[in-house]
């Protein structure tokens, strides 16, 4: 609990990823990527209850392993290729609201993808929220000025083309408005905004920038990518 703040994190781990198989539970470096989260969550002590959110028995032992609760399945309605963050988050909400009889305030999303994640940026993503009374709050990464969207073309008919009729008139990145990505580090946000907005972002939502590489697993190369970052950061 923080300033009163019952928070519930969930760590979203469907079985059906189609990039990696049972990317959530990817031997990264012989550890289950899954388990990177849950010792970030075992630091976090100020967490009242953290769950996975699973359709698979093989991630959901290996979650236990890893000291994390999987209190029930998520239905496979909602495990399909197009089941969007905010309807994964209302079940768990909702169902663990109705097991523990209990309502929580926060729900902090903490996806297995990033295992680079630093308790640091939780806990600021955390306070943020409620300093700043945030419908939400997400943690984001800087966008290399080469992958600006104003940047992007297009192939129509064969003929290039810029994504943005603006981008034609970019001649120095000096010109572009600085843009960031999700980096799925941590999304802190209000079981109102869950509840009543229907919706993982809301009317007011702050960020957290984290200019740290970090990693969010998707691929091969990501994988490659985090593994280069976790041999690194074990030398200095």
């Amino acid at each position: 609990m923080v300033k009163n703040q019952r928070i519930l994190a969930v760590v979203p781990a469907r079985g059906g990823s189609k990039g990696i198989k049972l990317k959530n539970i990817f031997p990264l470096c012989g550890k289950p990527l899954i388990c990177y989260t849950a010792e970030v969550i075992h630091q976090l002590k100020y967490i009242d209850k953290a769950i996975v959110s699973t359709d698979n028995e093989k991630i959901a032992m290996i979650a236990e392993s890893c000291g994390l609760e999987v209190p029930f399945y998520r239905p496979q309605s909602l495990s399909g290729d197009f089941v969007g963050d905010w309807e994964v988050l209302h079940h768990a909400l909702s169902e663990t609201e109705k097991m523990d009889k209990l309502i929580y305030d926060i729900v902090l999303m903490l996806q297995p993808t990033s295992p680079l994640r630093k308790p640091e940026y939780v806990t600021e993503t955390i306070h943020s929220l409620i300093d700043n009374d945030y419908d939400a709050v997400w943690t984001v990464s800087p966008t290399d000025s080469k992958a600006h969207p104003v940047k992007q073309l297009i192939i129509n008919n064969e003929l290039l083309d810029y994504y943005d009729p603006e981008g034609a008139k970019i001649v120095a990145r000096q010109q572009l408005t600085k843009v960031y990505h999700r980096n799925g580090v941590a999304y802190a946000v209000k079981r109102r905004c869950i509840i009543e907005k229907k919706s993982i972002k809301g009317d007011k939502t702050g960020a957290v920038v984290i200019n740290r590489p970090v990693s969010n697993i998707d691929t091969e190369m990501d994988i490659l990518f985090t593994e280069y970052l976790l041999s690194v950061s074990q030398k200095s």
